[in-house]
């Protein structure tokens, strides 16, 4: 131990004066780089958007780590606790692809339902107006704003965009400019390319469930593991003699790094089964339009 602590002293001391030469070498002034946004606003909206009980939590578990410190010498406790609490049910919790399949098969219901409007002989405006009485209820929020919008004499595009930016999903996208192009030419044609768009984003729900429930096994097996290796850890730390190789300061240190290597791997593995959304085609237009 000994020696291994004076071989960290001696790195520490070579470490700075490698630094001390770094600053005192000359070097060519720079341009003043722009300031940057300060990141406290990303961590407070953060910290708003969890769930009221997992940030009372996550304090609790603070106070517990502290404790923990004071009478048994764990530093280890105070960031590992905190952590878990905010962490383990991020990475154990069920998939939220669901959610995004279905409101991409609401919204290729919606346009089927919209095409058969237009087909009875109806304008874009008054077919968009009547689809709002058989809106899926996933989407039916936002087709009740676009119809809101549009009773409120906003123009037929920019009520569309808007409509796109609620929806934020790049198929609603597709169906929005496809509308948008629909209200420009006022040509024939429309309820066919809405009736293919319907078809084609069906067949694409099918294909995504179809891959999510591939994708449910290994992440049912992580969580698995993971709900194991804690019992296990608990189970074993209760005897006392598991976690006595990390009672030195050193042992934490290496306790706190192999737990931060298991949580990344498990953050990695959720990252990798996650569905990733589709770039979307048409930009923001909040700031361009505003609510009337």
């Amino acid at each position: 131990m000994s020696t291994l602590i004076a071989a960290m002293a001696g790195a520490m001391v070579v470490g700075g004066i490698l630094l001390g030469i770094y600053a005192l070498t000359p070097r060519p002034a720079r341009e003043p780089r722009p300031a940057r946004p300060a990141r406290t606003g990303r961590l407070v909206r953060w910290w708003r958007g969890l769930p009221t009980w997992q940030r009372w939590s996550s304090l609790a578990a603070l106070a517990v780590g502290a404790v923990v410190m004071v009478a048994t010498g764990w530093v280890v406790a105070v960031p590992v606790l905190p952590a878990a609490v905010l962490g383990l049910p991020a990475l154990l919790m069920v998939s939220g692809a669901d959610r995004q399949i279905a409101r991409m098969d609401a919204i290729a219901e919606w346009t089927r339902n919209l095409a058969g409007v237009l087909t009875a002989g109806q304008g874009i405006e008054a077919a968009i107006q009547a689809s709002l009485r058989s809106a899926p209820d996933a989407i039916r929020p936002e087709v009740a704003r676009l119809v809101g919008r549009m009773r409120s004499r906003w123009s037929t595009e920019q009520a569309l965009r808007a409509f796109a930016d609620d929806l934020d999903d790049a198929t609603g996208d597709l169906v929005c400019a496809a509308l948008i192009l629909g209200a420009a030419k006022r040509g024939d044609g429309l309820a066919r390319v809405l009736t293919g768009l319907a078809e084609s984003v069906a067949a694409d729900v099918r294909g995504r469930r179809q891959i999510e429930a591939d994708r449910a096994k290994p992440r049912a097996s992580a969580r698995m593991v993971t709900l194991l290796s804690i019992g296990a850890l608990v189970f074993f730390g209760l005897g006392g003699r598991f976690f006595a190789p990390y009672v030195s300061p050193i042992g934490q240190v290496i306790l706190l790094v192999l737990l931060s290597c298991y949580g990344l791997l498990l953050w990695w593995l959720r990252r990798m089964a996650e569905l990733q959304p589709a770039t979307r085609i048409l930009g923001q237009v909040h700031g361009q339009v505003g609510e009337r």
